[in-house]
């Protein structure tokens, strides 16, 4: 898409042209998109002036003398309190008035759905139009009270004597009544007539109504400044002093109440309460609670328990000690807080120093000359970030340990402990003894910052040490270093977007110059947005992603609703997200402890990128000891738009990581100035994907000719391999042999007397007995179909089957009621609708001879005697006599040990090759399965052929119909097909096999350690989900008529990780949110959603929660324990 695609279409246009006066009016509806009567907008304005009138007469009988101010704010909020009762009890008479009527004849349904047809002024529809009322009766009252009370108070606050006094300006008095009053009036109709859409949009649906109180609040709280703040203040102060005198009357009581309760409110509750209720549930049911436990959860036991323990114990001990006996001098450079000052400055410039030099580049600008280079492999990595490894144990002590304590020290010297004499004491010491556990990096600047001022500064008289104790300079500034941070983030956001509009020829739009000259012109008004947007802690808020900057309205740090990880675009590629996920959250608690990610905080996100994945990391919480994160995983499908901004992100990881064996030391970032600054990589154990096209294995024909020959000794090894694995479950051959007959009996009685009944009626072939088929359907597609995939059960034998046809011409391989054991007359039946021979009703089922075994152990290796029953001709079975490979079966039977039989010969393995009847069993059982996959004939397959066998879409054919009907046999000649094709590629691949042996190894590597199929299989999900070592699966395109293969292999292996810029991802978001819920601007190529190299604008809006954004993965709350 081009620079110039609109950013909002004409429909979306034409909506937001409608609506946008509204919100600005706060609810009046002036343009409506199709002819009204004049009476609707004359009552609109009428309703939305009506406060100001019921205002005004209060303030001309103020003005006059007769009635003093609260008098007159009582009086206009009574009557707009009776005037809203009104208006909404007409809105529930015209709705009751109303009679249902049908509308006929729409022909427009997008410019109709807005349209009403008035009757009169007075109408109903008129009334339902302007004051379409509440949904609860509650908030009827509510908010006919609340507008009341609004009006009373905007007439106390805008009486022109007041505001003359306070001006002494009639020009401003006038300014300032008119503009006051109409702020009223656009609060008083957007709570009492019709509440407009506001642009601070956060839930998408305002179920309880509380949009319309937005304004109101906004206009309650400019009022309740001015005229409530002394007193408000006053109160809370005096009861605050007392409440903390009355029931913590000495200091020391004090700093142990601080201390205790900041280490204990830092500590990850939730998941100690977790902990617990698992320990009780435990206890009273064992089994139960073995399936409670799930998920990366933090095990808090005995030791984590006795940890802070003690952790709390020294602090309380040293806070004690310290106040009581130190504590009474005041600050000076040689006091004991001075020297803890000392201590605290040293330790920041080591620990930040520690941090530093984890990352690839320092300060995001020059490359890390200590940090490993041309980082490739695990091992590589591992041994080169050895000392690294070191540096980031050292940190995390001084972190965790060594920086609180010296904290505490310093705090509990403080003089200002002394005497507890103000509320703003206890509020800055309880925050910042909170800090220190919470936010120990923070607490640490912002001490050493405060301590370095008194230093320089020990003039008692001045401000900052007459009127502020250190627990309210404390809070200061941390105030100011949050924000100053949030706006060189934002500053940096700004110019980023204002550079790249027009450097970046792909954004270059025809309004860019005059965009950026404006911005240019009005720098110093832009830079006071940013200021205010960092003060509020709102998103700086870029509209369309242009250089066009709003102020945004605060949103949490999650920045969308509802709980984390409960919504995602689930697919096919949430699985591997899934897999990884466990493994990434362990390696980040590295990382997160040792400093190598930077500074981590609430708000914070990361990117990770392995191969086709992109990982989005948002941290959610932080406090001693853990981190709670959000991990989403991104779509795989990569679109043009994603594909541009994954390969820019490839760029700058290669340039950090891989490219360094030529650079210079200290040589700078390239990216700079990106909103997206490399940090480190990762060992992650993930599942590395690799494609091949399979061009000259596939079809060459050396190759295939042996894949039969190949086939036949792979289905021998899995036939002997299930026989003898289900041997294990007999327990003797005496036994197994009772059993085994008494069933055998039974089964040809009721088979004989299911066969000798009449057929009834309603087994009687009917159209109702096919299944529906579409013309869409192509029988010659080379994809998989999906009755071959999912088998059922079979039924009882002698039941009659019935048809069930998916396309004329072929018999449909699963149909409810097919027997298991199913005679060659019975399949012919089954297909007579295609003019197949019919079945003699009165004869009888033929009953096989019974095996008589040389060996009395060789009927724990027989076959069942169903899979037995292929219709081939006897030519066939001496055909395979001769094909059947003797010598590599009796090998097989040689490396059967049968451990699980207690008494048994010691020349078993040779009595079973010496049975004859034993391998007639396997010769006719191989052959059925040939039969079924391949035929009669004894071409050679096409590689055609071979996909659809390997996928399970062979045509149809009375030998394949014979072998589905065998759903076990069918599933196992199935997989000895998929080892044979994965045999033939590794042959090719790697040399031919010299020995049995070689052979052998191959076979059970294929069973224990890969899964061979295809990737839209069940189980190759649950394959990934097991961590099974290599997946292997054989694909097709159509397109360029190639065949590839894709293997998957699980290993540990580097994940690049970088840091982005908050504001710039806050920004983005919010951007988002304005567009789809206020603007509804849902262009699928739409302007804000196309590909921007530098800002990852497409990822970002992907990253974001459902319905706005597309994650294929969200995880739940992950506590990362940062011991």
């Amino acid at each position: 898409m081009g620079p110039d695609v609109p950013l909002l279409n004409d429909y979306k246009q034409e909506f937001f042209l409608k609506r946008f006066p509204q919100t600005v009016l706060g609810g009046p509806r002036f343009k409506l998109g199709y002819c009204a009567p004049p009476y609707i907008y004359v009552n609109q304005i009428i309703l939305f002036l009506i406060p100001w009138v019921l205002g005004g007469v209060g303030t001309l009988l103020y003005q006059l003398g007769i009635m003093k101010d609260y008098y007159t704010a009582a009086l206009s909020g009574g009557l707009m309190f009776v005037t809203a009762l009104i208006l909404q009890m007409t809105n529930l008479y015209a709705k009751q008035k109303t009679v249902t009527v049908e509308r006929m004849q729409i022909q427009n349904t997008l410019t109709d759905e807005d349209e009403f047809e008035f009757s009169s002024c007075i109408g109903s529809e008129t009334v339902k139009f302007i004051v379409p009322g509440k949904k609860y009766i509650i908030n009827t009252v509510f908010h006919s009270l609340l507008a009341g009370v609004l009006c009373g108070l905007g007439t106390w606050y805008l009486l022109p004597n007041r505001i003359t006094l306070l001006y002494s300006n009639i020009g401003g008095t006038v300014m300032i009544f008119v503009f006051g009053w109409l702020t009223i009036c656009i609060g008083e109709y957007s709570l009492i007539i019709n509440t407009a859409t506001e642009t601070a949009t956060f839930q998408a649906l305002d179920t309880y109504e509380i949009t319309a109180l937005m304004r109101p609040f906004y206009i309650f709280v400019f009022i309740a400044v001015d005229l409530a703040h002394r007193l408000l203040v006053m109160f809370l102060i005096s009861a605050g002093t007392a409440i903390a005198s009355y029931f913590i009357p000495s200091t020391l009581g004090v700093i142990l109440f601080m201390t205790g309760f900041g280490f204990i409110l830092s500590l990850n509750l939730s998941e100690i309460g977790f902990a617990f209720k698992h320990t009780m549930v435990s206890h009273l049911a064992s089994s139960k609670s073995k399936n409670m436990h799930r998920g990366l959860r933090i095990q808090f036991g005995w030791r984590e328990f006795i940890f802070y323990l003690t952790v709390l114990t020294f602090a309380l001990i040293e806070a004690s000690l310290l106040h009581q006996f130190a504590g009474f001098s005041s600050f000076s450079k040689g006091s004991p807080q001075a020297i803890a000052s000392y201590i605290l400055i040293i330790l920041l410039i080591i620990m930040w120093i520690l941090r530093e030099i984890q990352r690839v580049y320092l300060f995001g600008v020059f490359r890390n000359p200590y940090y490993p280079k041309d980082v490739r492999t695990v091992t590589v990595f591992m041994e080169k970030q050895r000392r690294l490894m070191k540096v980031g144990v050292v940190r995390r002590i001084l972190l965790t340990l060594v920086s609180p304590f010296a904290m505490i020290a310093f705090l509990a010297l403080d003089r200002s402990l002394q005497n507890l004499h103000s509320v703003s004491v206890c509020i800055g010491f309880t925050r910042i003894f909170r800090m220190v556990w919470q936010n120990t990096e923070n607490a640490l600047m912002d001490i050493v910052v405060v301590s370095v001022a008194q230093m320089l500064v020990f003039n008692p008289d001045l401000w900052w040490n007459r009127s502020l104790d250190t627990g309210i300079r404390l809070l200061l500034v941390g105030i100011l270093r949050d924000r100053l941070l949030q706006f060189v983030s934002k500053l940096q956001f700004a110019v980023a977007i204002l550079l790249t509009s027009w450097t970046e020829k792909k954004q270059r739009r025809k309004s860019t110059a005059t965009l950026i000259t404006l911005n240019v012109v009005f720098f110093p008004i832009l830079l006071t947005f940013i200021a205010i947007s960092a003060l509020l802690s709102s998103p700086l808020l870029p509209l369309f992603t242009l250089p066009v900057f709003l102020i945004g309205f605060p949103r949490p740090v999650r920045s969308w609703p509802g709980p984390v990880g409960t919504t995602a675009c689930v697919c096919s590629d949430t699985v591997y997200y899934q897999q990884m996920v466990p493994s990434l959250a362990v390696a980040l608690q590295s990382a997160l402890a040792a400093g190598s990610l930077g500074l981590s905080l609430p708000g914070s996100h990361y990117l990770c990128r392995f191969q086709d994945r992109l990982m989005w990391i948002l941290v959610l919480e932080k406090g001693f000891t853990y981190c709670g994160v959000n991990i989403k995983g991104l779509e795989l499908q990569e679109t043009s738009c994603h594909a541009a901004e994954a390969h820019r992100v490839d760029e700058i990881f290669e340039m950090a990581f891989e490219h360094q064996e030529h650079t210079k030391i200290l040589s700078p970032n390239h990216h700079f100035g990106h909103i997206l600054t490399p940090c480190t990589v990762l060992p992650v154990r993930l599942y590395s994907d690799a494609r091949n096209v399979l061009s000259g294995i596939i079809d060459s024909h050396e190759n295939l000719k042996h894949l039969k020959d190949d086939f036949i000794k792979v289905l021998v090894w899995m036939l002997v391999q299930y026989c003898y694995k289900k041997s294990k479950t007999w327990e003797s051959p005496g036994s197994a042999n009772k059993s085994k007959k008494g069933s055998f009996s039974e089964n040809q009685r009721k088979g004989a007397v299911e066969r000798s009944r009449p057929l009834r009626e309603e087994d009687s072939f009917s159209v109702d007995a096919i299944e529906d088929w579409t013309d869409d359907s192509d029988i010659f597609d080379l994809e998989p179909s999906g009755r071959m995939k999912d088998r059922k059960e079979p039924g009882l034998l002698g039941d009659v089957p019935e048809v069930h046809l998916s396309i004329p011409g072929s018999v449909e391989t699963q149909g409810q009621g097919v027997p298991q054991e199913m005679s060659p007359e019975d399949k012919l039946y089954r297909a007579v609708v295609l003019g197949l021979p019919a079945v003699d009703k009165g004869k009888q089922q033929e009953v096989l001879p019974r095996v008589e075994f040389s060996c009395s152990y060789s009927e724990l290796l027989s076959i069942p005697e169903e899979w037995r029953t292929a219709p081939v001709p006897p030519s066939k079975v001496n055909e395979m006599r001769q094909r059947f490979p003797e010598e590599w079966y009796h090998f097989i039977l040689s490396q059967l040990d049968f451990f699980h039989l207690k008494e048994k010969p010691y020349n078993l393995p040779e009595a079973l090759m010496k049975d004859k009847a034993l391998k007639d069993l396997y010769i006719h059982g191989v052959l059925s399965c040939c039969f079924g996959l391949f035929g009669l004939d004894n071409t050679v397959p096409a590689p055609s052929h071979v996909f659809r066998a390997y996928t399970g879409g062979i045509p149809w054919s009375v030998g394949l119909d014979w072998l589905t009907g065998k759903p076990e046999l069918f599933q196992l000649a199935l997989k000895a097909f998929r080892y044979t094709f994965k045999l033939m590629v590794d042959k090719a691949s790697l040399g031919p096999i010299e020995n049995f042996k070689e052979l052998v190894n191959y076979l059970e590597e294929y069973e224990n350690d890969w899964y061979i199929g295809l990737v839209s299989d069940l189980e190759w999900q649950q394959a990934v989900l097991q961590e099974k070592p290599y997946l292997f699966s054989l694909g097709h395109d159509p397109n360029m008529g190639i065949y590839t293969g894709r293997v998957l292999t699980l290993q540990e292996l580097l994940v690049q990780v970088g840091k982005l810029n908050d504001e710039a991802v806050r920004g983005q978001w919010a951007n988002l949110s304005w567009e789809l819920l206020y603007a509804t601007n849902d262009d699928e190529e739409r302007y804000s959603i196309q590909a921007h190299p530098v800002l990852l604008r497409n990822l970002t809006v992907q990253a974001a929660d459902p319905p706005l954004g597309y994650p294929v993965y969200s995880s739940e709350l992950l506590h990362l324990p940062l011991f």
